[in-house]
């Protein structure tokens, strides 16, 4: 009788391991996934500043790089793919197709998702600086306006501006549990150079 719980008691402990590096696997998944991504990305970056057109990532990518974000003050240095679909914020930031390329009379849109990439907006302060290079070398400097949290049932984001403009959008709040949700936090940055 008493092999019978010893040998129930390791078959416990056993199964509870398992169940704990399971739930371990599972939660770096996304950020491992986010960080390979980026390396992956970081090569065709390179091969994209010396001329290949629209370099894949990896090679049953959709999508390429198109933008490098950097902010030197919170050590942030991104590569942003072309587009904003689910599949492409898994891997990266997206630009959004419909707004300006960074430097242009317009609204350069960038999303991310919140819990990897744009985790770092949350601490982004009004005067910091953020810089977007393109594919050609070219940077254009922003200093951050402000945030703000806004409802995307009510709402969608000015394109057509007078002035070269930034915009930085994320999910929010930025420790939820469920993902998606109508909160937006939105980052917005005006072009200095």
């Amino acid at each position: 009788m008493v092999g019978w719980h010893k040998r129930g008691a390791r078959w416990l402990v056993a199964c509870l391991l398992c169940l704990g590096f399971w739930h371990l696997g599972s939660g770096s998944y996304i950020p491992a996934k986010a960080w390979l991504a980026q390396e992956l990305m970081q090569k065709a970056w390179r091969q994209a500043g010396s001329g290949v057109h629209r370099p894949t990532p990896w090679p049953w990518a959709d999508t390429y790089p198109v933008l490098r974000l950097t902010s030197k003050v919170r050590d942030i240095d991104l590569i942003v793919l072309a587009g904003g679909s689910g599949r492409t914020l898994a891997f990266a930031p997206g630009h959004l197709s419909a707004s300006a390329l960074p430097g242009e009379r317009g609204n350069t849109v960038i999303a991310g998702h919140r819990d990897t990439h744009f985790r770092f907006l949350s601490d982004v302060e009004k005067g910091e600086l953020l810089t977007v290079e393109s594919a050609s070398g070219r940077k254009h400097v922003y200093q951050v306006l402000g945030a703000d949290i806004v409802d995307s049932r009510k709402g969608g984001l000015v394109l057509d501006t007078d002035a070269a403009m930034l915009t930085l959008v994320t999910c929010y709040p930025f420790e939820a549990r469920d993902s998606g949700g109508p909160l937006r936090y939105i980052v917005t940055a005006k072009r200095l150079l």
